[in-house]
C-alpha cells in the first residue's frame, strides 16, 4: 500500500527542479513598510535584534530547543548565534559551535573538522555576535516552492509548516536564501523557527525573547504604530539580511550598519 507521502514523492521526481521567481533589487526604506503591502490584519509580527546587546550567551538557543521540542544534542536548531571576528589583515572568521547553545566558552574560532583557530587579541579589529532565525518574509520563497501547501503564511505574516502535510521533498530548504530550514531528525519533515506562534497568539513572548537577559531580542506588531518595536524600526537605522533577494524579511537588526555589517559573502 502506498501512502500519500510516498505518492507525492514519486510524483515529484518527474517534475524536475523548481525555479525561484526573480525579484528586482529594492532599497530598504522603513517609511514605506506599511504602504508597500497593506495588511488587513490587526497584527503583523516582526522581530528586532539588537546586536549591540547580544553577548553570545546562548540562553536563547537553549530556550528555543526546550520550548519547541528540538532534540537538545542534535546538530540542528531553529535559532542560533554567529560570532564574527574580523582581523586586521582583512580576514573574517565565523563560528557558531552547537548553534551557540552553550555560549562561546573559548576565544578560539571553532572550525569544525579543522579544529580550533587561536587568534591573538592584538590581531583583532572588531568582533560581534549576530543572532539568526527565520525572517518570516513578506514574500516567502519557501511558500512558493512547496508543492503540497505544507508551508503556508498566516494572515499575521508568520510562515508555518504543517507536519501532517509535509512530504520531506526539501524544496523549501533549498529555496530559503537564509538557511534557516532543516529536516527534523526524527520526524523527517521540514522545520524552522515560527516565532513561537503558539505563544505569541496567546499574548506571550517568544521563548528566546523571554530567555534573553539583555533584551537583545524583541518581538512586536508592525501594524501598531505605538508598539515599541515598530517605533524603533520606523525611526532608527535598522538593517535586514539579503535584501537584494526581494523576500522582504521581517527580522530587523540594530547595530549592523555601525559595526560594519556582515561580510558580503554571508549577508
Amino acid at each position: 500500500m502506498i501512502t500519500r507521502r510516498d505518492f507525492c514523492k514519486k510524483g515529484l521526481l518527474l517534475v524536475g527542479g523548481v525555479a525561484l521567481p526573480l525579484t528586482a533589487f529594492e532599497l530598504f526604506n522603513p517609511s514605506k513598510l506599511l504602504a508597500e503591502k497593506p495588511n488587513p490584519a490587526k497584527v503583523r509580527w516582526v522581530f528586532l535584534v539588537d546586536t549591540y546587546k547580544c553577548t553570545g550567551c546562548g540562553f536563547c538557543v537553549k530556550a528555543c530547543k526546550l520550548e519547541n521540542e528540538v532534540e537538545y544534542d542534535a546538530n540542528v536548531s531553529r535559532t542560533w548565534v554567529e560570532r564574527y571576528v574580523l582581523t586586521k589583515d582583512g580576514k573574517t572568521h565565523i563560528d557558531s559551535p552547537k548553534a551557540a547553545r552553550d555560549g562561546f566558552t573559548s576565544s578560539s574560532i571553532d572550525q569544525g573538522s579543522k579544529g580550533l583557530l587561536k587568534i591573538d587579541n592584538n590581531d583583532i579589529d572588531k568582533a560581534y555576535f549576530v543572532p539568526k532565525l527565520c525572517n518570516q518574509c513578506d514574500n516567502p520563497p519557501c511558500v512558493q516552492v512547496c508543492p503540497v501547501g505544507a508551508t503556508y503564511q498566516t494572515a499575521d505574516g508568520v510562515v508555518l509548516v504543517d507536519r501532517t502535510w509535509c512530504i520531506g521533498c526539501g524544496y523549501c530548504i533549498m529555496g530559503c536564501p537564509y538557511g534557516v530550514r532543516y529536516f527534523h531528525p526524527q520526524l523527517h519533515v521540514a522545520e524552522k523557527c515560527n516565532f513561537c506562534y503558539h505563544r505569541i497568539t496567546k499574548g506571550m513572548k517568544t521563548a528566546c525573547v523571554d530567555a534573553c537577559p539583555f533584551e537583545a531580542r524583541q518581538i512586536g506588531n508592525l501594524n501598531d504604530p505605538e508598539d515599541p518595536v515598530t517605533k524603533i524600526i520606523m525611526t532608527e537605522r535598522v538593517s535586514v539580511l539579503k535584501e537584494e533577494y526581494g523576500t522582504k524579511p521581517q527580522v530587523y537588526y540594530l547595530g549592523l550598519s555601525y559595526i560594519g555589517g556582515l561580510p558580503k559573502e554571508v549577508r
